[in-house]
């Protein structure tokens, strides 16, 4: 029997021709996505998804049955809500409105500031007119209702973050006036919360993170009549802004007070993952955009040395991919008893791909260490903006759609 010959090339050499191969193959097997501005663009396939009629029943991961309604519908992107001491659901929109919602109705609150509106949700360089709305601690005394919102700078076509107060007094808003205002430094979002000490506390999206004499990728701590606190952690401090309270962050699109411990939690956006919850700290830099756990959109790592938050203030909770994480909110109601004490965010769209937000709840120790997490509602397609809980218990979410909606998370029976 004749034995075939072959002669026996080194084991390195076989690898290496093998291996350049397939690589040759899968390089040539990936897809040439376009890019703009830097930025993939996202997929439609999954957007533009219309709500449906509603409602909907759930079964949820903690044995309980929920039920989601449509509160409101039609509105054009709505941004956040808020409730009064009297129960009046109080929403803001990109396009710059502030709404009362009753009824399955919405009905304009005149008497708010002109505001710049300017792009499609989810697109760079967006405008938000009007981005959130508070109501001062002692509203039910002084009516006082704030929001942050986007005022026209001359000379820009993006133009700079604000915030005013004004008299929410028999359906107007009287007497609304700035008390802060960012002088065109400030652009993208910012969101606002009340801290158990009654001072303002505000994030500002921007450049500059790690640059302390600006207010770009900041939280601030504000007086209610928006001058700065004394205490402060940088009063006094050369080539540092008084108002600036924690920095080293990106995109800040939640702000909520652990109603507890009165600490201050944030909602962040990472670039391509690495969003973020954080507990502020005064003084604290967060990293950003030094260090981070998601990739830059063309697809490195954004912290040279891989995902990490080495040197800087961690996050408790990251994602990978990104859901574009929105509002916040502290579940405190005993309407759905199984959820007590959970965290809510909202999300605007998973893995870059437009069409997939959703709510995502959140189940923390006693250390605030993560236990388990639970993705609700993707089927609806919508983008959550915001998550309140309202006076009845309630969860209540604000879809940022062009024909977007109020929703009502409430008990199946």
């Amino acid at each position: 029997m004749k034995v075939a010959s072959f002669t026996l090339r080194p084991l390195a050499l076989i690898v290496a021709l093998i291996g350049g191969s397939m690589l040759g193959n899968v390089a040539n097997a990936q897809q040439n996505v376009p890019f703009a501005n830097g930025v993939p663009v996202a997929p439609t396939g999954l957007a533009d998804i219309k709500l449906g009629a509603g409602p909907w029943i759930y079964h949820t991961g903690e044995t309980m049955d929920i039920k989601v309604e449509v509160v409101a519908r039609d509105i054009e992107y709505p941004m956040a809500l808020t409730f009064t001491p009297k129960g009046e659901m109080l929403l803001v929109t990109r396009k710059g409105k502030l709404l009362s919602i009753a009824n399955g109705k919405a009905t304009e609150i005149p008497g708010g500031p002109p505001s710049v509106f300017a792009g499609e949700s989810g697109g760079l360089g967006t405008s938000h007119g009007y981005i959130d709305v508070v109501l001062h601690p002692d509203f039910a005394k002084n009516q006082y209702l704030y929001i942050s919102y986007t005022k026209p700078v001359a000379g820009s076509n993006r133009g700079g973050i604000a915030i005013g107060r004004g008299k929410l007094n028999n359906g107007k808003l009287e007497n609304f006036a700035d008390i802060w205002d960012s002088q065109g430094k400030g652009a993208g979002v910012s969101r606002l919360a009340f801290a158990k000490d009654g001072k303002l506390i505000v994030s500002i999206s921007g450049n500059d993170p790690q640059d302390l004499n600006t207010i770009g990728g900041k939280v601030l701590r504000l007086n209610d009549d928006g001058t700065i606190p004394s205490d402060n952690p940088y009063v006094g401090t050369p080539n540092t802004r008084p108002e600036v309270y924690s920095w080293g962050h990106r995109s800040a699109l939640g702000l909520a007070i652990h109603p507890v411990t009165g600490a201050i939690w944030e909602t962040e956006n990472g670039p391509n993952g690495g969003d973020e919850i954080n507990i502020i700290k005064p003084k604290a830099n967060y990293g950003w955009p030094k260090v981070s756990l998601g990739r830059d959109y063309k697809g490195p790592w954004q912290s040279p040395e891989g995902p990490n938050h080495l040197g800087y203030e961690p996050p408790v909770v990251y994602w990978m991919p990104a859901i574009a994480v929105s509002g916040l909110l502290f579940y405190t109601g005993d309407a759905l008893p199984k959820w007590k004490g959970d965290v809510f965010v909202g999300s605007l769209r998973t893995g870059e791909i437009n069409g997939t937000g959703h709510v995502e709840r959140i189940l923390f120790n006693d250390k605030f260490e993560e236990l388990r997490r639970e993705s609700l509602l993707a089927d609806l397609h919508q983008r959550v903006r915001d998550v309140k809980q309202g006076p009845d218990g309630f969860i209540y979410l604000a879809t940022e759609q062009k024909e977007g909606a109020v929703l009502r998370i409430m008990p199946a029976k």
